[in-house]
């Protein structure tokens, strides 16, 4: 039996907080939540230690990057995730784990946070393998459909697939359409 994900969401809005939490099942542990960062959040990560940090990023300080590379220094393991509500700046997005778009349905909440905390795989190493949303993306990447397609067929978040999709970059080692295209054929995804 898998061991519970402990989960951390720092976000002041009770009503998101809970939403959050009613999306998750048995297999997660919603920690005590936090309503905004408090300047000792890294010494307090390595006490309650959280597997996934769900944070809004309107909340960190001016310099948000250096927050965030403290947070991830305390502790390492941690997937941290930004959850989005409001507009975010795009470069900042691109420092979290995943993003939990507050738009995403009920039901992926679960599964995109479990994906978030699995360990990245060395793209040398065969020993990697691709979610089943993942394979989802891949095939409609393949078959030339753009992010915002992608992300109406499956009902998610445009945040979501590119997540996906810088997920399966790292993964194959594969940056280009055309290139991720010839890996699903040869792996009979298409």
């Amino acid at each position: 039996m898998k061991s519970k994900l402990n989960v951390l969401i720092v976000e002041p809005s009770d009503i998101i907080r809970e939403g959050i939490a009613s999306f998750l099942d048995d297999g997660f542990n919603i920690l005590a939540p936090m309503r905004d960062i408090p300047e000792d959040l890294p010494l307090r990560l390595t006490s309650i230690q959280p597997d996934v940090l769900i944070v809004n990023p309107n909340l960190l300080p001016p310099s948000p990057k250096m927050q965030l590379a403290s947070i991830m220094q305390a502790r390492p393991q941690m997937a941290v995730v930004a959850l989005v509500y409001q507009y975010v700046e795009p470069q900042l997005l691109q420092s979290f784990k995943t993003v939990l778009d507050i738009r995403e349905q009920g039901s992926h909440v679960a599964q995109l946070l479990r994906e978030s905390h699995q360990p990245e795989t060395d793209s040398t190493d065969d020993n990697y393998e691709l979610s089943d949303r993942e394979s989802e993306v891949l095939v409609l990447v393949a078959q030339g459909f753009s992010s915002k397609e992608i992300a109406d067929k499956l009902c998610i978040s445009i945040h979501t697939v590119n997540t996906h999709r810088k997920n399966i970059t790292h993964k194959t080692g594969i940056k280009s359409v055309a290139g991720l295209a010839v890996y699903a054929m040869l792996h009979n995804l298409v």
